[in-house]
């Protein structure tokens, strides 16, 4: 069965200095180059997904800014495809089904930001339309949520989602047992 690498939204606005920033940015994106160097080696596929905001309220990934644009430790090359989207879930009003079909892929290797919103999303998405998911926890963050007044740590949030993505969705692992494994 092929197995491609989806990398979700590792953009700038969620590094230090955007307009978004998320906890431990650097170290999932530092995660998310170990498993692209793994793929890239393998000539796996590897498809990264872009959200380009559509909305007008959007205070983050707006169109042609430098905070839309890919993380450079993530960059990809030539050959990869890249995907625009412009909600959570990677497959809504996108060609990612459709390129995932034609080519063949069954397993998908998750990875990428926010674990709560875009990461959950597509996950759940992914399964629903029949892939196995391997998502790489530490390759993917989140941040501080706030509900009823009270604020729910990053931490928190990022391991309840991903508990909640293990076992139906998604088989939840680290970056190292990945590259160990496979």
């Amino acid at each position: 069965m092929k197995t491609a690498l989806l990398v979700i939204d590792i953009q700038n606005d969620y590094f230090e200095d955007g307009t978004m920033t998320l906890i431990d940015s650097e170290r999932t994106a530092e995660n998310a180059k170990l498993l692209l160097d793994r793929f890239r080696i393998e000539g796996s596929p590897i498809i990264h997904i872009q959200h380009i905001a559509t909305k007008p309220t959007a205070t983050f990934f707006l169109p042609d800014t430098k905070g839309a644009e890919l993380y450079n430790t993530v960059k990809p090359l030539p050959t990869e495809k890249i995907i625009i989207k412009h909600f959570p879930n990677s497959f809504r009003e996108t060609e990612l089904l459709d390129y995932l079909k034609s080519n063949k892929i069954e397993n998908l290797v998750i990875c990428g930001m926010m674990t709560h919103m875009c990461i959950d999303a597509t996950t759940r998405g992914a399964k629903d339309f029949g892939f196995n998911c391997i998502l790489i926890g530490d390759a993917c963050t989140t941040r501080d949520l706030s509900i009823n007044g009270e604020t729910v740590k990053a931490k928190d949030v990022h391991n309840s989602f991903l508990a909640a993505l293990n076992y139906f969705y998604s088989t939840v692992i680290t970056t190292e047992n990945y590259l160990n494994e496979n």
